[in-house]
């Protein structure tokens, strides 16, 4: 700029170089044009005498997320040597996974003057790893030895995959064919060149300039140039263009500062034409070498990438990529890359040869298994409930002998499902003094140090938890709820057959009986001659027939039509009664009336009941914690038998009047005890029972894939009904006998005839066994005869009337005689006995 004026500079290649070159550009008012800085830390934006004739490195960001996505990778690791360049992307390919939820779990940097031991212990630390998708952001100097180290480590071999950017995939042509060898099975992504003529054109000029100027190392040179060799080429020609347009160059600079101190960087002075060629060079469109050469921000557009596979000793194009249309296998124009509209999908990529000549996609993740073949999956030695984990333990030596129950079988159904095979071992954890652990935080203690690799069991997912380890999504219903023991609504007791109506409506029965007979002693006495002689007769009898309409038995006539209307409302009436007793006192003996001992939490709080529940167990921290139950309160329970006990006992008798239990147990708990219990109040929420994995597994996402399917189909379901559900006989004939008729149902029945009879034994014993009866005979005989004379008379003047009226029966008037003469005959034994 001082010696020879320059008005427009053209680099450096580098962008660490580049952001001193600017600052000196912007002083001086000369524009800074670069094909090759990439880094996004150089924004045209922020540094406006600044040009990118280049496409900046962020461009490419979503191309590649675009290809995590088709692959369904979940985990990548990014590997970028520690420059400017290498950083400067790295927050992007942040941001670009979060958005399609891929998480980065390391970062790698590897610096420009690294050695290959460092290098080498870099990647032993990604081999320890899960991950096993790897993106490469370096420039070619540190790519180079990165590959070569990587594949003496071993993991270039089948299983990995290995994405890298334009830094590397720009320069791959120049490179050693050692360096092509390590890196076999690579994809990669780099800007995407339209063929034209013109480009055919050079690519021959090219060859035919370097073929005879470099005969003797014409091995070392490639044939082709490269993408920066066609940007560079494109740079000087807008250049040129800008030039011509603005005219005559003046090389004087102007110069603000007359002093000479050559610390001092304004004594460069300004070029007067730099902000006018900086507009004309922005402006600058043409069609060259790259195609369609348009700056849009002060830097180079980007219309696609095109995705490519490292096989041989060169590449292949396996797909393209654009912002409008993702990822296509085809794209010849760049009108196709502006109209294409396709989804993006792996299917349109072309066969791929992944690492270690593979064409079987890589999962993207292995368990570092340190020698070992299979996973190693801990279980509980649960102490109940077995039918969620069941282990088998030699008597003698203490070992394992089989691992059954609900959640290994869940389990390895679940790992028959998955994509790839997985293999694994179900252990029990020993404990220091050899004894096996029973407490499901030490399962998760373990999974958190990675000293196994997983969990199985009715492992409840808690948030505490969950800081530490990762859960599947539930494979249980999830929730906690109170089981309390259940109780005849309505006791069948001695007096049961009386509840059906209410003492009000059984005295207005009674007191209606009597209205009844009395209204018919009132209407019939005028003309009734059956209902007796006497007027007390008359109302006993009434009073009699009254009653016996309740089960239609009155023998009496009645010859009044009024009390006919008076009977039909009354008979009415008590046909209603009796259907509707009948009913009533059926459903309560036959039906089972159950009601829970107790509905509701605070009345445990308010009456200081004791509660049961699950031992070693989160669940007596939640009834602490959020119940606020009295801790003294509170009983461990650790069988389904103990549960059993505890609520039979109840709260006053040394047990429980309720227990809090998960919902799974609650199934197996009511299976066993049928009729016994039942369920009461809300379900406490909780996630439900979930496998373990270290923070960060990728296994996770399959398992719960895997546990969506198996709902779906009714998988899940049926090994619930057969390992969960028919824990015991629960048959009809356990309901029926407690809903059969028993002699306590009708004993306040029994208990009246019994008294009445009783009473009337008493009775006759006491007046005939003792002479009570032969005292008063004489009384007695004379009272009756007079009444049979008296009834005699009635008897023949009825007779008479009635002879009036039809012919006397010759034979019922002998009767009578005969039977009167048996009357004296009595009497006349009874006078001679007296």
């Amino acid at each position: 700029m001082k010696d020879v004026g320059v008005q427009a500079i053209i680099g450096p290649q580098q962008s660490t170089q580049a952001s001193f070159v600017i600052d000196l550009g912007e002083k001086a008012l000369v524009p800074i044009v670069s094909f090759s800085a990439t880094s996004p830390y150089l924004s045209p934006l922020e540094r406006p005498y600044f040009i990118r004739t280049a496409i900046d490195d962020s461009t490419q960001v979503q191309a590649i997320a675009a290809i995590i996505q088709a692959f369904e990778w979940k985990e990548v690791v990014l590997i970028y040597e520690k420059t400017q360049y290498g950083k400067g992307v790295i927050p992007y390919f942040i941001d670009s996974f979060q958005d399609i939820d891929v998480r980065v779990p390391y970062r790698s940097t590897i610096p420009l003057d690294a050695n290959d031991d460092q290098i080498l212990k870099e990647l032993h630390k990604l081999t320890t790893m899960q991950t096993r998708v790897f993106i490469v952001h370096m420039s070619s100097s540190v790519g180079s030895r990165f590959f070569i180290n990587a594949n003496n480590a071993g993991m270039m071999n089948q299983g990995y995959a290995w994405i890298v950017t334009d830094g590397l995939s720009n320069l791959l042509a120049p490179m050693d064919s050692s360096v092509i060898d390590s890196m076999q099975g690579v994809l990669g992504v780099r800007p995407y060149i339209p063929k034209s003529k013109q480009l055919e054109e050079f690519k021959v000029r090219w060859k035919r300039k370097f073929y005879s100027s470099n005969k003797s190392n014409s091995d070392t040179i490639s044939d082709l140039p490269s993408l920066y060799g066609i940007w560079a080429y494109d740079t000087v020609w807008a250049l040129a263009m800008a030039v011509e347009r603005v005219g005559t160059l003046d090389p004087q600079f102007l110069s603000s500062n007359p002093t000479n101190n050559l610390t001092d960087l304004s004594w460069i002075g300004y070029s007067p034409i730099g902000p006018r060629l900086l507009q004309t060079i922005l402006s600058t469109k043409f069609n060259g070498l790259s195609g369609d050469f348009r700056l849009v921000k002060g830097q180079l557009k980007s219309y696609g990438f095109e995705i490519f596979n490292v096989i041989g000793e060169g590449e292949r194009v396996i797909g393209y990529w654009t912002p409008m249309a993702g990822i296509s296998r085809q794209l010849d124009t760049i009108n196709k890359l502006r109209s294409n509209s396709s989804t993006s999908e792996k299917s349109n990529l072309k066969a791929i040869v992944w690492p270690g000549d593979s064409t079987t996609k890589p999962k993207g993740w292995a368990i570092p298994t340190n020698g070992q073949e299979s996973l190693k999956v801990l279980v509980p030695l649960k102490h109940a409930f077995y039918q969620f984990v069941k282990v088998e333990l030699d008597p003698i030596t203490g070992k394992t002998i089989n691992i059954t129950g609900f959640c290994p079988e869940l389990f390895s159904a679940i790992a028959n499902r998955l994509p790839f095979g997985l293999p694994y071992e179900l252990q029990l954890y020993e404990l220091p003094d050899g004894t096996y652990s029973k407490r499901y935080n030490d399962l998760i203690t373990q999974v958190y140090f990675k000293n196994f690799d997983a969990a199985v069991g009715d492992i409840t997912i808690l948030a505490n938890r969950s800081k530490y380890v990762d859960f599947t999504m539930p494979y249980s219903e999830s929730g906690l709820q109170m089981v309390v023991a259940i109780e005849d609504n309505l006791d069948k007791e001695l007096w049961m057959f009386v509840k059906p109506l209410s003492l009000g409506l059984w005295l207005m029965t009674i007191l209606g009986f009597i209205y009844i007979g009395i209204v018919v002693w009132i209407l019939e006495r005028p003309t009734n001659t059956e209902l007796g002689v006497s007027r007390g007769e008359r109302l006993q009898t009434s009073l009699w027939y009254s009653f016996l309409t309740l089960v239609f038995a009155q023998r009496e006539k009645i010859e009044s039509n009024l009390t006919r209307v008076v009977m039909v409302t009354w008979v009415f009436f008590v046909l209603i009664l009796t259907q509707s007793y009948t009913a009533s006192l059926s459903s309560t003996l036959t039906v089972q009336q159950l009601r829970p001992t107790i509905t509701d939490v605070n009345d445990i709080k308010k009456n200081g009941f004791h509660v049961g529940h699950q031992n070693d167990s989160f669940v007596k921290d939640f009834l602490i914690d959020h119940l606020n139950l009295d801790k003294s309160k509170l009983k461990s329970c650790s069988t389904p038998e103990e549960y059993d006990n505890a609520l039979s006992a109840g709260t006053h008798n040394g047990g429980v009047v309720a227990v809090f239990m998960e919902v799974p147990y609650i199934q197996v708990f009511l299976s066993m005890y049928c009729n016994k219990y039942t369920t009461v109040g809300r379900i406490y929420s909780s996630e439900g029972f979930g496998f373990v994995f270290p923070k960060g597994s990728p296994l996770v996402s399959y398992m719960s894939m895997a546990i969506l399917n198996l709902t779906d189909d009714g998988t899940i379901d049926k090994m619930k009904q057969r390992w969960l559900e028919n824990q015991t006989n629960c048959s009809a004939t356990s309901l029926s006998r407690t809903n059969q008729l028993t002699m306590q149902s009708f004993g306040g029945l029994f208990i009246i005839i019994g008294v009445v009879s009783v009473l009337s034994l008493l009775i006759h014993f006491f007046l005939f066994e003792n002479g009570l009866w032969h005292t008063h005979a004489t009384t007695r005989m004379s009272l009756k005869s007079s009444w049979r004379k008296a009834g005699h008379k009635i008897i023949f003047i009825r007779n008479a009337i009635k002879g009036m009226q039809y012919p006397v029966n010759e034979g019922r008037s002998m009767e009578v005689q005969g039977r009167d003469a048996d009357e004296h005959r009595e009497e006349s034994i009874v006078e001679g006995g007296r």
